[in-house]
């Protein structure tokens, strides 16, 4: 086995096997050239090289989502690590585990002008859940080099860790630096940031360690149930004849059958869901925006929860918070082991459990269904707006609207669909999505970049087949996602490229004006045919409904590349139709 010589990476590499992070994604560079020694020449991690740091971040991301452990990503010191930023706030908002391990130079030759230095302590400020930032491993500093040969401020300071007797604790530091970190990032769900510095030289290996970290205990998360505070809800519960359970982002499988149907013969209980909950039942209601859409005060009034339970992470539909924050129920209770957001400006409890742990808790003690009519009126209601959203997709002229409706019918059951944000996801909101697909976007900061990034590293670790739905702007903005070796051949890419940020147009403003198209649509004519030549993608392309049908006839079985499909749609006419779409169906 083949390891760096400096103890401080064979601290972090030891630690991080100890702690069973297999997945690490290196961005090559110099000054981490330690930990990438230590980190592949060791057959139990899965390595990855990936140049772009941003990128290199959502590819982890995507990994992480999808194993539900923590993935570590490895990046040389200077502007590298921020690179990172977009992908560290996305993971601290959705609760991913990820690790950042960033190389850094000793404090000594920060701030002097030496290039590729920054301050990377504590860079990411809040949007971590923990800072450690080892300290540099003297002896491996010192090694070679007599006490007349240091800088005089270094060997100032190393007389005075010496005379506080800190030298000997530092590798007890580090380690339990180390042991906090990783071990946060795997039982509170999210990113850490590790900041190891290294001193020159950097590249020389050893065939056996010099270090002999001290055991520990790992930690697993384990659900405390505090009964009295599940037996207190009850009486409220009973009670309340409008109760409406509004679901997030959530994992697939995340809750058991029994409990689904459990709630489901609830005639008091209307359970909304969005396509990211991954929850399903004939007596729910997913489509959010088509329920909320059409609805005046009278409406309203009568949907209004008394009490509202949430589960998952963040919601996409504006409409529902916009309701909710107007209509405010009485109590409202969120379950979910990490933080809980006020979205609605009422939540009166949070309770620190899985979703499944709280219902298999609760449940039990609810001795009857209250009697209402509460989720039998709005299953009529909801019958009728299918029904009408079905008449209005048969006056449509070729449009985002339609494409989607096409699209989403066409994606293999039993396989994997991850969706970017901006109009991709609000117009994949609007569908019916097979049950037996698997849905994801990046919700926790909804941003456009890294989609595809995020698509591909889930690719890699999920046996199923993927497909990424993305519009062109968040397409182009990640296509650096496509360079890297390792993309699935069953890989697919569904490009909507309308030609610029469609979902301005649905927003309030001046269209069709030079300023508009230029400064908030983002007006283009590029197409991803050369990336794909460029990629070793295969590409198809499609234009209007009948070049749709055909390239989609094929386009999910085998091949020996991953495929990428652009469709093209009229941008002067997709805003009309959607913003039309919520007149006909009221």
């Amino acid at each position: 086995m083949i390891y760096s010589k400096i103890p401080l990476a064979q601290t972090v590499t030891t630690l991080c096997k100890t702690h069973n992070v297999k997945h690490i994604v290196i961005s090559p560079g110099s000054r981490n050239a330690p930990l990438n020694i230590g980190f592949t020449h060791d057959d139990f991690f899965k390595c990855y090289s990936i140049v772009d740091e941003r990128c290199a971040a959502f590819f982890a991301l995507g990994i992480a989502q999808q194993i539900k452990a923590p993935v570590a990503i490895v990046c040389t010191s200077g502007s590298a690590l921020l690179n990172y930023y977009p992908a560290i706030a996305e993971a601290f908002y959705s609760n991913i585990p990820l690790v950042v391990l960033s190389a850094d130079r000793p404090k000594h030759l920060i701030d002097i002008g030496d290039g590729q230095t920054i301050k990377q302590k504590n860079v990411f400020g809040e949007h971590v859940l923990y800072n450690a930032n080892l300290k540099l491993d003297l002896k491996h500093s010192e090694q070679g080099t007599t006490e007349s040969e240091l800088p005089i401020f270094k060997s100032l300071e190393n007389k005075l860790e010496r005379f506080l007797g800190l030298q000997k604790d530092i590798q007890t530091y580090n380690e339990s630096e180390i042991h906090d970190a990783l071990t946060i990032s795997k039982l509170s769900l999210g990113p850490v940031h590790i900041n190891v510095p290294f001193d020159e030289p950097l590249y020389e290996t050893t065939d056996a360690l010099s270090i002999n970290p001290k055991p520990f205990k790992i930690q697993n998360r384990v659900d405390k149930v505090d009964a009295l505070e599940i037996k207190s809800l009850i009486d409220v519960w009973h009670s309340a004849k409008r109760k409406m359970i509004l679901v997030g982002v959530m994992e697939p499988h995340a809750i058991e059958a029994q409990w689904i149907q459990e709630i489901a013969d609830d005639d008091s209980i209307v359970v909304f869901t969005e396509t990211t909950s991954n929850l399903n039942h004939k007596d729910f209601f997913p489509g959010i925006d088509k329920m909320i859409a059409p609805l005046e005060e009278d409406g309203f009034k009568a949907l209004q929860p008394e009490v509202l339970l949430t589960f998952g992470g963040l919601i996409v539909s504006k409409k529902i918070k916009a309701f909710l924050r107007t209509y405010k129920p009485e109590h409202h209770w969120h379950v979910g082991l990490s933080k809980a957001n006020d979205t609605f400006f009422c939540l009166d409890k949070h309770i620190k459990l899985r979703p499944n742990t709280f219902l298999e808790s609760f449940l039990p003690l609810v001795t009857h269904h209250t009697k209402s009519t509460y989720k039998t009126t709005w299953l009529a209601t909801r019958q009728k707006r299918r029904q009408l959203h079905d008449v209005y997709l048969q006056t449509l002229p070729f449009s985002d609207f339609t494409v989607f409706n096409t699209v989403i019918k066409s994606i293999p059951k039993q396989s994997v669909l991850q969706v970017g944000n901006s109009s991709a996801i609000r117009y994949t909101q609007l569908f019916k999505v097979p049950k037996s697909i698997e849905v994801f976007c990046n919700r926790g900061t909804s941003g456009i970049d890294g989609s595809t990034s995020t698509a591909i590293g889930a690719a890699i670790v999920n046996e199923k087949q993927t497909t990424c739905i993305t519009g062109d702007l968040s397409f182009f903005y990640d296509s650096n996602a496509l360079w890297n070796n390792y993309i699935p051949n069953h890989f697919r890419i569904i490009v909507i490229n309308n030609e610029g940020g469609g979902i301005f147009r649905i927003l309030p403003g001046n269209k069709n004006t030079e300023n508009f198209d230029t400064y908030f649509e983002t007006k283009h004519h590029l197409t991803a045919k050369q990336l794909c030549e460029m990629y070793g993608f295969e590409y198809h392309s499609a234009k209007n409904q009948e070049e749709l049908d055909t390239q989609l006839l094929g386009f999910f079985e085998g091949t020996t590349q991953p495929k990428l499909l652009e469709i093209f749609t009229p941008s002067r006419t997709n805003d009309d139709v959607l913003l039309s779409y919520f007149k006909a169906i009221s």
